[in-house]
């Protein structure tokens, strides 16, 4: 079953800033247009909340759209991104292009699916032989036959497969099966008694209904009751997101001779022989799942399980389906996510489009609107940080010599990813311009293929993660590499015109955010080459754990709507690369000659308008009900925390505003916690 609220389009407006060269009160150079600051609440002090500081004003005039569950900066600012990838698509949509080529390929899907009329003539007939295949399902074998087959369309149920480094040996690509079987958000919604998340229980129960209801079933609701139990069932054997954090606990490499020895019921030879996996061994992230799989097998009715993957092989479609499929999955996730309307369906189609051929997309993408200038520009910052990473090593009080060593060398070993991929993905596919069903899976099938060519392989160096367009940046420990998309090289994260104060305070946070990723609570278990291992010294790790465990128990404190707490363990990895990508932008802004200097622009010092950009690149407003579930699944800390937290550790932030004692957000030098 999937989680529906990540399927929901974030298009948001972004309102932050404006380039406006009358009111800057110093000279600068003609490319220079530095930015002015919109949207401030002076009543504020700076030392109560600087967030609020400098966003309230926006906040309260910014309006969320009923099609939205967001407004602002950070993941919502991909709406400029989406409506020029709509224009690339509406363009070549309208053209006719060479069989095969990328034009036609992507202007084709986007057609198939702008053809609402056909979509709903169509209603259950396109999924009608998966249901028949379904109904036809004998025995264990023949059941465990269809899932395996349908994982080949990216149709998966109670079997997770991925293909990445082995965590020992980063060399070579490896088979992993993860958790997997829950239509729920996170394996504690089943259990939690909060009133709120039990609406989620009852929306998701309706859902299922639903599902069963469109394909002319007679029980439906009965049976939705028999799915949602087994998904209960199988979320006793979930691991937690704080679990699953502990890299080493979500690793069990084992052979298949024994895990078929364990697993008599799911008989793994005859699993993988299907999936075309030809590997003698394989890692069982969390085997506890596998388990209660296993057992579940037998425990559970054969009808029971048909119920199961019926209803998973409906909602993996159904968005793809005609209108009355789509309002149900639209009617579950606006419980989630609070969002009143459903997307045009302009909207939902780009998102597609990008999801599953986006790196075709974004060869029109990046010719078309990417400034070669930008690329450059932040490559030198990412060599830059890098040097300053260095130094801030090198000044460390608790970390010996020997662990500084190896920890640069682990610094200089990063792959630096810049604005879209030397090699560009392909996709061997037939699109039509009147089959958007079919489309979808052959996108989905040859998405599997492309995975399964790289099992027992040396792992792709120049695949990326992230279509080009994205609003994001990552980075990935078993290859030790940091990617900044072109969709994250605009403003307010990176502007080639504006001052330095704002690109150090902007997409330099990002850099060092992700720089910091690499010794982060995770990041620092993997060595240079992507291999977990222990490269520390047992009294420098000890210290490290110490201080990250300050960090959870900081942001343990920290609220949002009044008395949600955040989850500190779930949140220590981003919040330990927020706090050190401060520190390391701001250092690296203190090597520029503004960042020595002293002028003003816009009544702000050059170390404001560094802290003001910080603020202004995670200026966003959330929907309750959306910011109630990020809290709970999302390892990232809501945007507020993301400046205050950081702000509230770093001493030249107290310098720059003259934070005193008494104010809100004021802790003492002692308290302050320095990592990196």
């Amino acid at each position: 079953m999937k989680n529906l609220l990540y399927f929901a389009l974030i298009l948001l407006v972004f309102v932050s800033c404006k380039n406006d060269k009358s009111t800057v009160d110093v000279k600068t150079s003609p490319e220079i247009k530095p930015v002015v600051f919109e949207g401030m609440d002076s009543s504020i002090k700076p030392g109560d909340d600087f967030f609020n500081h400098v966003n309230k004003t926006w906040f309260e005039n910014a309006v969320i759209a009923d099609d939205q569950v967001g407004v602002g900066a950070y993941r919502f600012l991909n709406i400029p991104q989406q409506e020029l990838l709509k224009n690339i698509l509406e363009e070549v949509s309208q053209e006719e292009h060479t069989k095969g080529s990328i034009e036609q390929k992507v202007g084709d899907f986007y057609s198939s699916g702008m053809d609402t009329i056909s979509i709903n003539r169509r209603g259950i007939k396109p999924i009608q032989p998966i249901l028949d295949r379904i109904d036809k399902i004998s025995d264990v074998p023949s059941l465990l036959a269809f899932v395996a087959t349908q994982m080949q369309s990216g149709d998966y149920s109670i079997m997770n497969p991925y293909i990445s480094p082995d965590q020992e040996d980063s060399s070579i690509n490896i088979l992993h099966f993860a958790q997997t079987g829950l239509g729920l958000p996170d394996r504690d919604y089943y259990f939690a008694e909060d009133p709120s998340v039990q609406q989620i229980q009852e929306a998701y129960k309706t859902y299922l209904t639903r599902l069963f209801e469109l394909v002319g079933d007679d029980n439906a609701k009965a049976q939705a009751e028999i799915v949602y139990n087994i998904e209960t069932q199988l979320a006793k054997s979930h691991k937690t997101r704080v679990e699953r954090r502990i890299i080493k606990e979500n690793y069990h490499k084992m052979a298949v001779s024994d895990l078929q020895a364990k697993h008599t019921n799911i008989d793994w030879m005859s699993l993988l022989n299907t999936l075309d996996a030809k590997v003698d061994s394989l890692d069982i992230a969390q085997p506890a799942y596998y388990d209660a799989v296993n057992t579940m097998l037998a425990s559970v009715s054969l009808d029971d399980w048909k119920l199961f993957l019926k209803a998973n092989s409906i909602g993996s479609h159904d968005n793809i389906l005609s209108k009355p499929f789509q309002d149900a999955s639209f009617n579950y996730s606006k419980v989630l996510s609070g969002q009143s309307e459903q997307q045009p369906r302009a909207k939902q189609m780009v998102r597609r489009v990008d999801g599953q051929i986006g790196f075709a997309l974004g060869q029109l993408y990046v010719k078309r609107y990417f400034n070669e200038d930008a690329k450059k520009r932040a490559l030198d910052l990412v060599n830059n940080f890098q040097k300053v990473l260095e130094k801030r090593i090198d000044n460390l009080d608790w970390m010996s010599d020997s662990t500084k060593v190896k920890a640069i060398d682990k610094l200089y070993a990063i792959n630096k990813k810049i604005g879209y991929p030397d090699v560009w993905r392909t996709y061997d596919v037939s699109i039509s311009r009147d089959q958007f069903f079919e489309n979808v899976v052959a996108l989905r099938k040859d998405a599997y293929v492309y995975e399964l060519k790289q099992l027992n392989k040396a792992p792709n160096r120049d695949e990326w993660y992230t279509t080009p367009s994205t609003v994001t940046a990552y980075y990935n420990p078993s290859l030790n590499e940091i990617v900044f998309p072109a969709g994250i090289l605009q403003a307010p994260y990176f502007d080639l015109y504006a001052d330095d104060a704002v690109n150090y305070g902007g997409i330099g946070m990002v850099i060092g955010h992700e720089f910091t990723h690499a010794f982060d609570d995770q990041g620092a278990q993997y060595d240079k080459n992507g291999n977990v291992t222990n490269w520390w010294t047992d009294d420098d790790y000890t210290k490290f754990k110490a201080k990250t465990e300050q960090i959870v128990e900081q942001y343990n404190q920290f609220t949002v709507l009044d008395s949600i707490h955040l989850k500190g363990a779930l949140t220590v990895g981003e919040n330990t690369a927020d706090n050190g990508g401060i520190a390391i932008a701001f250092d690296a802004f203190k090597m520029t000659e503004q960042g020595q200097g002293t002028t003003k622009i816009g009544d702000f010092t050059p170390n404001q308008r560094f802290f003001l950009s910080v603020a202004n690149i995670w200026r966003v407003k959330m929907r309750d009900e959306y910011l109630r579930n990020y809290v709970a699944t999302d390892p990232h800390s809501p945007p507020i925390w993301r400046v205050n937290g950081p702000l509230m550790n770093f001493t030249p932030f107290y310098e720059a505003f003259n934070v005193q004692k008494g104010e809100a957000n004021y802790r003492t030098e002692a308290e302050r916690i320095k990592i990196w």
